[in-house]
């Protein structure tokens, strides 16, 4: 089957007459037809961004373009259109990814090729750090940042005998064995019972639940998402999994993944997400008051995660005054500007945003599972030290 490109320019039957007729072009692709639960909102945001950009002139003079592809959720693919992209539709950067194993191919596309990658949702620590380049720049919290927003909370509960559950990927296997490094830290005498990894998108959710039951742990650590997850909580409900266990679940309040639950979402999970209906800063409100008006539906994560991405690679050619890589680079390391979220940074020392993430527990209310309790967690207080960073990183990342 032929790719299908999206061309996205806004028309501004009054602004365009002040810009020149060159357009800046940019590149973003993902797994819109395997993901759609998140990229479907996510692709609304960098939308509304790219509306908004144009609609205050542009930048540098001119129209911006986002040409937009699939990546058919295969690492292969991403790098064949990723090429495209730059080669053929000449985009001065690309944006986009969402599983763990796609966001490396082009995170390593964008070392060879010389050009802007920002990865907007993949979350292995690798893409920063082990595999990490100077041409790629990430968003999201990664598993590292993630999991140490949850150790915290994980050690407060005081058990002894740990469970696992993850998808069997990167992204699985990063938050998995991230969780597990710095839990042991903050209680040494913690004991990881079972571990249960099953395919990501085939998960036999009997199979799992009863090998958990087996190993009787004292709680449990969860990384499904999706209808993966969704499978996992009914048949834990059903057999009686949570039951007296706690459950500390990564993405598990994001309203892509709690939404579906309804009144079957569980009660008490320790999880990061997005309580989009009790946030109460002026930033947010903004944000949700142009994102309903623009799309007649209330935001998901991937709404935000979209937003942010187009808008920093404007702000990053804003302040490079240019769209040459090299200039894009020195422009995007250290670059400060706000989100719905706050305000952050991306970090000089290996291209990770400090945009955090929410922490809190899972209830029902009204039929639908939502957060309460919650904080907002800054992405900067749950990184290593500059010194381990560096350790990590590619002696070449660093220049």
């Amino acid at each position: 089957m032929a790719d299908v490109v999206t061309r996205i320019v806004v028309p501004l039957v009054l602004a365009w007459p002040v810009l020149g007729q060159a357009q800046i072009r940019i590149g973003e692709l993902n797994s819109y037809k395997s993901q759609p639960a998140f990229l479907e909102p996510y692709r609304k945001g960098w939308e509304l961004a790219l509306e908004e950009i144009n609609a205050s002139g542009g930048l540098l003079g001119q129209k911006v373009e986002v040409i937009s592809r699939d990546d058919n959720a295969n690492p292969g693919d991403a790098v064949r259109v990723a090429e495209e992209l730059v080669a053929r539709e000449r985009a001065v950067a690309v944006f986009g990814t969402f599983l763990s194993n796609v966001g490396l191919a082009v995170t390593d596309f964008s070392r060879q090729r010389k050009v802007l990658f920002l990865a907007a949702e993949p979350l292995t620590d690798k893409v920063t750090w082990q595999n990490g380049n100077r041409y790629t720049f990430r968003l999201r919290p990664s598993t590292y940042m993630q999991s140490a927003m949850l150790v915290p909370e994980a050690a407060k509960l005081g058990k002894k005998r740990w469970a696992v559950v993850y998808p069997n990927y990167e992204y699985g296997q990063s938050a998995a064995a991230t969780f597990k490094e710095l839990l042991k830290k903050a209680q040494p005498d913690v004991e990881f019972v079972a571990e249960q990894a099953p395919a990501l998108g085939r998960i036999d959710a009997g199979a799992v639940t009863q090998a958990l039951l087996d190993a009787k742990p004292d709680a449990i650590f969860n990384v499904t998402f999706g209808a993966d997850l969704a499978r996992f909580v009914r048949e834990g409900q059903t057999r009686g999994l949570f039951k007296d266990r706690p459950v500390v679940s990564l993405l598990s309040g994001e309203p892509e993944y709690l939404d579906p639950l309804r009144d079957e979402a569980p009660e008490g999970w320790i999880v990061t997400g997005y309580p989009w209906y009790s946030i109460r800063t002026a930033e947010h409100d903004r944000f949700l008051t142009a994102y309903q008006r623009r799309w007649k539906e209330y935001p998901r994560l991937g709404s935000v995660v979209g937003y942010v991405s187009m808008m920093s690679l404007a702000q990053g050619i804003r302040k490079a005054g240019s769209t040459d890589t090299e200039k894009l680079i020195a422009a995007m390391r250290g670059l400060q500007m706000d989100s719905p979220m706050g305000r952050f940074t991306w970090r000089a020392i290996d291209h990770q945003a400090t945009l955090g993430a929410y922490v809190g527990t899972t209830t029902v209310n009204q039929g639908r599972g939502v957060m309460k309790d919650f904080r907002y967690i800054d992405g900067a207080a749950v990184q290593p030290t500059d010194a381990e960073i560096r350790k990590l990183r590619p002696a070449e990342a660093m220049q």
